[in-house]
C-alpha cells in the first residue's frame, strides 16, 4: 500500500480510527506523531506538554535516548528466546530488580493486568500449599473502586459498574471492602482469606489517598491473621509519588507487589511481580508462563529504564517538584475546585459536580498546549514525566490558571 500519511489531516486520522478501531477509549481529539522528554507534537507540528505520561508509563520521558539506544542495540543482538531457554538479559534484570527493590524474587510479565493475574495465582497457590486453605476456597480481599486491569479476573475484583457491565459471569473469590477502612478489612477476614490487595493511591478512582496510618494498620492486620499483604504499584511505583514505591511513604513492607508501566520507560509492555521467596518460589515448571514475558529485548529495555531512574535521580525529582506544583495548584482561586491532592508528581484536581465534569477543562487545556485527562468524571489527573523541569511546570501552571480561574 502507498504511504499516504503525509496527506492526511487530524480529522482524517480520527475518522479512520473511529471506523476501524474498537471504541473502548474516549481519547482527546489530538493525533500525536512524535515525542521527546515531556513534550509531544501532533501531525500539524503543534507542540504540547504531556501531563499524563501514558498513565505513568513514560516517567523517564518520551523516547529517552539511553533507553532507545539500549533497545536498538538489543534489537540487533537478540529479541526473543521464550522461556524455553535462558537469556543473559533476563538473568541480569531479575538480579538488579530484586537488589533495587529489596524483594527476594520477581517474575517478569508483559502488561500490568498480566502481573496482577500472576499475583492472584501466586497468592492462591501460597494459600493452599502454605496456609492449608481447602482447595478452591481461597479468598482475596480487595478495595472498592479499585483498578487492577481489564481482564475478566481483574474486573471480577472490581466494583466499578462500567468495568463489569455485560462481561459476566465473573471469577469468584474476591471480597470487596471500603478503601481506607482498616477495620472493614479486619471484619472481612475469614479462615479462607489468602491475601489483601490494595493500591497505595487509587489512581483511576481519582488519585485518592487513604487516611494517614491506613497502610500501617492493614499491614498489622494481615500479619496478625497470616494474610498476604499485597500492593498494586503499577501506576504509583518507580518514582511517580516521590518514592521508589508509594508504600514507602507509610513505612510498610508488603509481601507481594506488582509493577509495570514505567518499568520499560514507555518503550514496550513490561511488568513484574515482586515477592517473598516463599510465595513466588512455589511456582513449578509449567504452572505459569508467558512467551514474551522476560524476553531478552524487554529485559534489556527494563534494565536501562531502571538505571535512568536511579542515575538521573528521578525519584527525588518527583518528590521535590511534586510538592512545588501541589502548593501552586492549592493556591488556585476557583470555587468549583473541591480538592487538590497528590504525592510527588501524581496529582488530582477534583471539581465540584456543578463544574459540569472535568473533560471540558481537559479539552481547554489541550487547546493551550497542555495534555491531561479526566478520571471518574470530576477529577483532572496531572502526572507529567519525571524528567520535567520547574520551568516547564511553571509554564503548565500558567495554562492551568488561565483555564481554572
Amino acid at each position: 500500500m502507498p504511504d499516504t500519511a503525509a496527506a492526511l489531516t487530524t480529522q482524517d486520522y480520527i475518522a479512520i480510527e473511529d471506523r476501524y478501531n474498537a471504541h473502548n477509549y474516549h481519547p482527546l481529539d489530538i493525533v500525536i506523531e512524535r515525542g521527546r522528554g515531556p513534550w509531544v507534537w501532533d501531525i500539524e507540528g503543534n507542540k504540547y506538554l504531556d501531563f499524563l505520561s501514558a498513565y505513568s508509563a513514560v516517567n523517564q520521558g518520551h523516547c529517552h535516548p539511553r533507553i532507545v539506544a539500549a533497545a536498538k542495540d538489543q534489537l540487533e543482538t537478540l529479541t526473543l528466546t521464550s522461556r524455553a531457554f535462558r537469556n543473559v538479559q533476563l538473568a541480569l534484570l531479575v538480579k538488579e530488580l530484586c537488589e533495587l527493590t529489596g524483594f527476594d524474587m520477581c517474575l517478569p510479565m508483559n502488561s500490568g493486568a498480566e502481573a496482577v493475574e500472576t499475583l492472584f495465582k501466586a497468592v492462591r497457590k501460597w494459600a493452599y500449599v502454605e496456609k492449608k486453605i481447602t482447595e478452591d476456597r481461597a479468598e482475596i480481599i480487595v478495595c472498592r473502586d479499585n483498578f487492577h486491569g481489564r481482564t475478566i479476573t481483574t474486573v471480577s475484583a472490581s466494583t466499578e459498574p462500567d468495568y463489569r457491565r455485560d462481561f459476566g459471569p465473573f471469577t469468584p473469590g474476591f471480597i470487596p471492602v471500603p478503601y481506607g477502612d482498616a477495620e472493614a478489612l479486619r471484619r472481612a477476614i475469614t479462615p479462607n482469606t489468602a491475601a489483601f490487595l490494595v493500591e497505595p493511591i487509587q489512581g483511576e478512582a481519582g488519585v485518592l489517598i487513604p487516611p494517614a496510618g491506613y497502610l500501617k494498620a492493614v499491614e498489622a492486620i494481615c500479619r496478625e491473621n497470616n494474610v498476604l499483604f499485597c500492593v498494586d504499584e503499577i501506576q504509583t511505583g518507580l518514582g511517580r509519588t516521590g518514592r521508589l514505591f508509594a508504600f514507602e511513604h507509610d513505612g510498610v513492607r508488603p509481601d507481594v507487589a506488582t509493577i509495570g508501566k514505567a518499568l520499560s520507560g514507555g518503550i514496550l509492555p513490561v511488568s513484574a511481580v515482586l515477592s517473598r521467596r516463599d510465595v513466588l518460589g512455589l511456582f513449578e515448571p509449567g504452572q505459569h508462563g508467558s512467551t514474551f514475558g522476560g524476553s531478552a529485548f524487554a529485559a534489556r529495555v527494563a534494565r536501562e529504564a531502571l538505571k535512568v531512574l536511579v542515575d538521573e535521580k528521578l525519584v527525588e525529582q518527583s518528590a521535590k517538584l511534586g510538592e512545588y506544583f501541589l502548593n501552586r495548584l492549592r493556591a488556585l482561586k476557583n470555587p468549583l475546585i473541591a480538592d487538590v491532592r497528590g504525592r510527588g508528581l501524581f496529582i488530582g484536581v477534583e471539581l465540584k459536580p456543578e463544574a459540569g465534569g472535568a473533560r471540558g477543562y481537559c479539552e481547554k487545556l489541550m487547546q493551550k498546549g497542555l495534555l491531561c485527562k479526566e478520571t471518574h468524571v470530576n477529577t483532572i489527573r496531572f502526572a507529567p514525566p519525571l524528567v520535567i523541569t520547574q520551568e516547564e511546570l511553571d509554564w503548565a501552571f500558567d495554562r492551568v490558571r488561565e483555564v481554572m480561574e
